[in-house]
């Protein structure tokens, strides 16, 4: 919207000098735009622009954003002028409290998604690790695992890798190794015994 820079109904242009400006009526102008008056609505706008940048820089602490939220506020204003209610306070108390509200509510905007944005790298963020040393890690628990199995008797070492290296069950391992499947068991749970004590996990039950 232009800011129309109209002088208010029956008074003149020009001011005596030396003499302050008079302050406009800003009930009575909010009145008038209420009904749609763009003219009364652009010395409003003119009488408390100054004021309104003032607050709403010391809320959000950018020039930039304070100037959209004195946009924003004096849109609403534009709207919500039949709203004004002498009776409840200033007009220029209640222009103010308007930018206000608007200057709090980016703030938390902003705040909030900083928010989002910490959270979303702090659950995305890659965790960094020595994959050198993890690979070493992975290779000596290999061969200890292998020598460990070397330790095992023959039978013992064969049930073993069908069920655990290639995932067969206990039946299967039964029929594959042409034994009852009471002694397939025994052959599994033998050998896992023997390869706790090797590796030092621990006594088998």
């Amino acid at each position: 919207m232009d800011h129309l820079h109209a002088v208010p109904d029956g008074s003149s242009s020009e001011e005596p000098s030396g003499a302050a400006p008079a302050q406009p009526d800003l009930a009575a102008l909010l009145a008038r735009a209420s009904r749609g008056d763009e003219a009364a609505f652009a010395l409003v706008y003119d009488a408390v622009a100054g004021r309104a940048y003032g607050l709403a820089v010391q809320v959000v602490r950018d020039p930039a954003q304070a100037e959209e939220v004195v946009q924003e506020a004096m849109l609403e204003l534009w709207r919500t002028s039949a709203r004004f209610d002498p009776a409840r306070g200033s007009a220029l108390s209640w222009v103010l409290t308007l930018v206000h509200r608007r200057a709090v509510d980016r703030v938390r905007s902003a705040e909030s998604a900083s928010r989002r944005d910490v959270t979303y790298h702090e659950q995305n963020r890659t965790v960094e690790h020595d994959t050198t040393a993890e690979e070493a890690q992975a290779r000596l628990e290999a061969q200890r695992v292998r020598t460990a199995l070397g330790t095992l008797t023959e039978v013992q070492r064969e049930a073993i890798e069908l069920a655990y290296l290639k995932g067969y069950t206990h039946t299967e391992i039964s029929r594959m190794l042409d034994l009852p499947i009471g002694t397939a068991k025994t052959r599994i749970r033998d050998g896992l015994i023997r390869l706790r004590d090797t590796l030092g996990v621990g006594a088998g039950r």
